[in-house]
């Protein structure tokens, strides 16, 4: 396990994306070698050496130098390479002054500011070869001008899932939302790795204005670099961002020449987690695919990744070792032959990769989804079963039910947290008023349940659910309740899957970080969502759509005031509508229907649907559709 702090849903550690970035690992990587038969001591001002040697596990230096009087002496915590040549002095931490008195090749200093180090350390170096981090510094344009070098806005990165190998294509779109906060046209950096982790491509995209939609077509990309069939990841690193450092986006994966998959999923936790769920068993005829891909400059070690059946510790581990970046296909009912649907499964992933994604084959269709973060820092909670009514439900996961008399529905609740064993849930069923229909109590669950409830044997009609906890029969919760949902169209088998997390939602009284907003502090009550438009592929057209949900926490609530925003990919706003929601109620959207033939065709594709709304929060899931009822489904993103 890579022994690193990451990211959290709180923030992150920005000097785990500075080491982790692909344009740093080539200059680190160079500084290693030339002191690798060095005798090396390290000068760790601003304390990064557990996050570098985390990332770095062969940087072993021999002594520790601090300028902190008060931590002469104390225990080093260095474990010294066994070919260095030198020993730790008793172990313990050497003053920086004293440097000159030891018997040292190299002094490195883990900064990023070489000429700071520089001016306080070659006073005393006598000779001594001094390094920093400076050369691994990203180059100028990536950096905010006056802003720290580990200022956030200098690491608005993240990764995506990026294929097209004659069978599959992949399609990334976004908004420039980066306009919202002072940043007009942001500049996109792009780095494409193939399925052995080599640099495929490189590029830049600025965008073209204020408010503009953003595409990166694989097809496209692989024509215009003249590249053979790819199966890797796409790097995005976004110049000049502002407000936040969270990339968004929506990756859809188009069947071509004749395979009639279609699916979407969206964008990576931009951290490596320790474990992973939200993954379930592949059934009898399906083949599940996780696609494994090194978000690191340094190798994946052979048998550093494990699956296990959820509620278990045993499990299989995967025994290749992955190259920097690379990509690994895993059959995972090959790992687990006998663990099959409705049986979750969870992967430990040691930190090497941020959130995977699954794919599985069945009856000549894929259809590809994510894993979820499993949190480590979070334990049961007693507070949660006390909340106050003014919280009404407290936290509920919102999910759509479209008409059961064409789609199979299945909800697995999820154990999404490392300590977590059970899961007191019900299910409370709507109708698009928000009127109640049905409430079904699910039970006290035990962290290796195996059941999927079939929610198109319980719901009367199209609407909406909301997964919430329930203690009738006891049980614990810690607030990081998800579900994972699947839908399946009765006629053609055509399946889609998605999962997400829970919330507080649209209550004016908050409880620690809830009702979240995308921008601001609690509580959450406005709204600004994305919503592509459909496109045209292989002389078929692919319309949008979106279940768009008024979760409630608390009853009461006002209609929403809901306006729908159509804009080309140029940023230009072109029509609007206008639309009320009853709180705990839902509609169906479909651009087609609501902006006429000529709106969109000025919008184009690229063009998108900005859902907003300033009285409440609302939740969305947005897919594409065709004509042979072919669909793709998965939870929208705000900014």
């Amino acid at each position: 396990m890579l022994d690193v702090q990451t990211f959290g849903p709180q923030g992150g550690n920005v000097l785990y994306k500075a080491l982790a970035h692909p344009l740093a690992v080539g200059p680190i990587l160079e500084l290693l070698a030339e002191i690798k038969d060095k005798r090396a001591a390290v000068y760790d001002p601003e304390g990064y050496l557990p996050t570098f040697q985390g990332l770095y596990p062969e940087f072993r230096p021999s002594f520790y130098l601090t300028h902190d009087s008060e931590q002469v002496g104390l225990p080093d915590g260095l474990k010294a390479s066994p070919d260095s040549g030198a020993t730790s002095r008793n172990g313990q931490k050497t003053a920086l002054v004293d440097v000159g008195s030891l018997d040292i090749d190299a002094v490195v200093a883990l900064s990023f500011e070489e000429g700071k180090m520089s001016a306080r350390l070659q006073p005393l170096l006598d000779g001594v070869l001094l390094h920093t981090l400076g050369k691994a510094r990203l180059p100028e344009k990536f950096l905010k001008r006056g802003r720290p070098y580990l200022d956030r806005h200098n690491f608005a990165t993240n990764f995506a899932f990026f294929r097209d190998d004659g069978v599959f294509s992949t399609r990334l779109v976004t908004a420039n939302y980066w306009s919202n906060y002072g940043t007009e046209r942001p500049l996109y950096w792009f780095l494409l790795f193939d399925e052995a982790g080599r640099e495929l491509a490189r590029w830049e995209t600025r965008a073209e204005n204020p408010a503009s939609g953003v595409i990166v077509d694989s097809a496209e990309i692989r024509q215009r670099f003249n590249l053979a069939p790819f199966t890797g990841q796409l790097f995005i690193h976004v110049l000049g961002a502002a407000g936040h450092d969270v990339v968004k986006y929506a990756l859809d994966t188009f069947g071509r020449h004749g395979n009639p998959s279609l699916s979407v999923t969206h964008d990576a936790n931009a951290w490596p987690a320790r474990r992973y769920g939200s993954l379930p068993a592949p059934d009898q005829d399906e083949q599940m695919t996780v696609w494994v891909q090194n978000s690191h400059g340094t190798s994946i070690p052979a048998g550093s990744l494990f699956f296990n059946r959820m509620g278990t510790e045993e499990g299989a581990a995967v025994a290749e070792e992955i190259p920097p970046y690379a990509t690994l296909a895993v059959d995972v009912g090959a790992l687990l032959p006998e663990v099959r649907w409705p049986a979750q499964l969870e992967m430990r992933a040691g930190r090497h990769v941020v959130r995977p994604r699954y794919e599985i084959t069945q009856q000549g269709r894929t259809r590809i989804a994510h894993l979820n973060v499993e949190r480590e820092d979070l334990k049961p909670d007693p507070a949660i079963a006390r909340m106050p009514a003014s919280l009404g439900r407290g936290i509920l996961l919102p999910f759509p039910v479209p008409d059961p008399r064409h789609f199979e529905i299945w909800l697995q609740p999820n154990p999404m947290t490392e300590t977590v064993r059970n899961l007191p849930v019900r299910v409370d069923l709507y109708d698009e008023e928000g009127r109640q229909t049905a409430s079904h109590f699910l039970g006290n669950l035990p962290r290796d349940f195996q059941q999927a409830v079939p929610l198109h044997e319980l719901a009367e009609s199209q609407g909406h659910g909301d997964l919430v906890y329930d203690f009738r029969d006891g049980g614990t919760a810690d607030g990081w309740l998800h579900g994972m949902l699947r839908y399946r169209h009765r006629t053609n088998r055509h399946t889609a899957e998605t999962s997400f997390g829970g919330h507080i939602f649209n209550t004016l009284m908050t409880w620690r970080n809830e009702p979240q907003s995308y921008a601001g502090r609690p509580p959450g009550l406005t709204t600004r969502i994305f919503l592509k438009l459909g496109q045209k592929l292989e002389g078929k057209f692919l319309r949008s759509f979106c279940h768009l949900l008024y979760p409630a926490s608390l009853e009461g609530a006002p209609d929403s005031q809901t306006r729908l925003y159509l804009y080309g990919r140029d940023g230009k706003a072109l029509a609007q509508r206008d639309l009320s929601l009853p709180a705990c109620g839902s509609r169906l959207l479909h651009p087609h229907k609501l902006f006429t033939p000529q709106e969109l065709t000025e919008a184009g594709e690229g063009g998108y649907v900005l859902i907003r709304d300033l009285t409440c929060r609302l939740f969305g899931y947005h897919g594409l559709e065709n004509d042979e009822g072919a669909f793709s489904l998965d939870h929208m993103f705000g900014f």
